[in-house]
């Protein structure tokens, strides 16, 4: 019997005793999500069901540390930094962001969006006749990841006929005659600024300057007389008379706003303290001119503003291909000139027949099976079921692809909404 106490004692005394120095830590909690921001207008959401129903099972797009040291926690910037530029995909993307609270803020504080080394994703709009269905649904396809596609649910607009005026920084932009609404592509959230101070129908491009939760957020609504201006959390808006022709894309490079108009005149854009136009000028190259074509792309690729014009021979036009054509701004004089390239190197681009859409690069494109020199357009593929063509530069274009570019030249902005790139929000501006 007190060999038996004698060792109860010793249990009880191994089960009191605390850690010592050589075991393992428990592993760090994992970090909450993040807030939604504050209010930014009247703001709604379908977030009960998620941000996106998955089609299949997407592997690490949550992921957070099961195990480990609070030392990942505590990685500089810096480096964290350098291992963003090595992700190859969305869903990456969302797996470190997910990781923990420290590196969502390092992905927030990203130099620029524009360096991401993953392509943007594919949205197919659920749409009948041209018209956002009343319970819309889109679906998103990484081309990283192609198997992995989601599809999502966003909120319903009343009324439903609602018009389409463009696509920034991972925003849908849509009006009537007195509202205009934001809607999140991934999430499925939407903002719903003030009541518009014009005939909503008006309109014929909208623009949301930077992201959401940017101090300096805009958005900008251009009609053919008119720009709206509306600051992100303010109860009003600011109009100005529009000098000239409207405004059929804009792109923000090396901190400034670049705008093209429906004769390709190019503008610098200023947002503060009043928002004013001032055009650039430009020198065209006398064979930018000769030909047919459709209205260009204005699109930033590192540290060069390109333009990316599609022309068609006269006598080729039915029936026969066209050819892209590159051109670099050169600002090493004035004024600054377009100069053609006949290459993009290790870069790929992406564009859409719709102006309003933002236009995307990426480089080395090859690390996520994608193709240098090549140019993506979100048109289904002859050749496969891939739902975009990929068309080498200086290589022939496809007449599917490019008649349906000059369908809309006549006018560039066609009001439904067609398959287009996007970035979502969380990529563009990831909110704390």
């Amino acid at each position: 019997m007190a060999g038996g106490s004698s060792r109860r004692r010793r249990r009880s005394r191994l089960r009191a005793r605390p850690p010592q120095a050589d075991e393992p830590s428990p592993p760090p909690p994992v970090a909450a999500p993040a807030p939604a921001p504050a209010s930014l207008g009247n703001r709604e959401s379908v977030a009960e069901e998620g941000p996106c129903k998955r089609t299949c099972d997407v592997s690490g797009s949550t992921a957070s540390p099961s195990s480990g040291s609070h030392a990942w926690d505590n990685l500089l910037d810096s480096m964290l930094h350098q291992i963003i530029a090595l992700i190859s995909s969305f869903h990456d993307f969302l797996a470190f962001t997910g990781t923990c609270r420290s590196w969502r803020a390092a992905a927030s504080s990203f130099p620029s969006v524009y360096t991401f080394a993953f392509p943007p994703l594919h949205l197919e709009p659920d749409i009948g006749h041209g018209i956002l269905n009343s319970n819309p649904k889109w679906k998103l396809v990484d081309p990283a990841k192609k198997a992995l596609s989601l599809r999502c649910s966003v909120p319903r607009i009343t009324p439903c006929r609602m018009r389409y005026l463009g696509c920034s920084n991972g925003y849908l932009v849509f009006s009537d005659r007195e509202h205009c609404h934001l809607v999140d592509v991934y999430t499925g959230a939407k903002v719903t600024p003030p009541k518009l101070q014009s005939d909503g129908n008006s309109l014929i491009y909208g623009i949301l300057v930077a992201p959401l939760s940017s101090p300096n957020s805009h958005l900008i609504l251009f009609s053919k007389t008119s720009i709206l201006r509306w600051q992100v959390g303010t109860n009003s808006w600011t109009v100005y008379p529009l000098v000239g022709e409207p405004i059929l894309q804009v792109v923000f490079f090396k901190g400034q706003v670049f705008a093209m108009d429906f004769v390709q005149r190019l503008h610098t854009i200023h947002i503060v303290p009043q928002l004013s136009i001032q055009e650039v000028a430009v020198v065209w190259e006398e064979g930018m001119l000769v030909g047919m074509h459709s209205k260009p792309w204005l699109v930033v690729c590192g540290d060069m503003l390109l333009l990316v014009d599609l022309s068609v021979s006269m006598d080729l036009l039915f029936g026969f291909p066209g050819h892209f054509q590159i051109f670099r701004l050169d600002f090493s004089d004035e004024p600054a000139k377009w100069v053609k390239m006949q290459k993009l190197d290790s870069w790929a681009l992406f564009l859409a027949n719709d102006r309003r859409t933002s236009t995307f690069s990426c480089m080395n494109p090859e690390r996520w099976g994608g193709k240098s020199n090549y140019i993506y357009v979100p048109t289904a593929s002859e050749d496969d079921d891939e739902p975009w063509t990929a068309i080498e530069v200086g290589q022939p274009v496809p007449s599917s692809t490019h008649h349906m570019s000059f369908s809309s030249a006549a006018t560039a902005h066609s009001c439904p909404l067609n398959s287009l790139w996007v970035l979502p929000s969380l990529v563009c501006g990831v909110q704390l």
